[in-house]
């Protein structure tokens, strides 16, 4: 349920307080569709509640404790990040002392010219 990043952010809106569908629609950039699938999921786990005014339906995060979780995934992500960056600069680093200037690092559609 918090494996999408739509829901994610969908949780971190509703952190400054209670909002209406529309509202949640026009921040996410969503259709009207995909953007009740998305509060149905929450509103299914016990994530959201929701109430109705009029036409319109407001969302709010039931338990303040799932900012805490959504912190602590943030925090995971940053550092898998981190040191997936550190992996790669390490990786480009290497690539750039073992090769020779003068040589093109990668074939040229010219290196292999076509026969007849």
């Amino acid at each position: 349920m918090l494996g999408h990043p739509t829901r994610m952010r969908m949780l971190e809106l509703l952190g400054a307080g209670e909002a209406s569908v529309g509202d949640l629609q026009a921040a996410l950039g969503l259709n009207s569709s995909g953007t009740s699938q998305h509060l149905g999921v929450l509103r299914r786990h016990g994530l959201v509640e929701s109430r109705r005014a009029g036409t319109s339906i407001y969302y709010r995060v039931h338990d303040p404790r799932v900012f805490q979780l959504l912190a602590v995934g943030r925090q995971i992500l940053t550092s898998k990040l981190v040191d997936a960056q550190s992996i790669l600069a390490t990786l480009h680093e290497e690539t750039e002392e073992s090769s020779d200037p003068s040589e093109p690092a990668v074939p040229r559609p010219a290196d292999y010219p076509l026969s007849d």
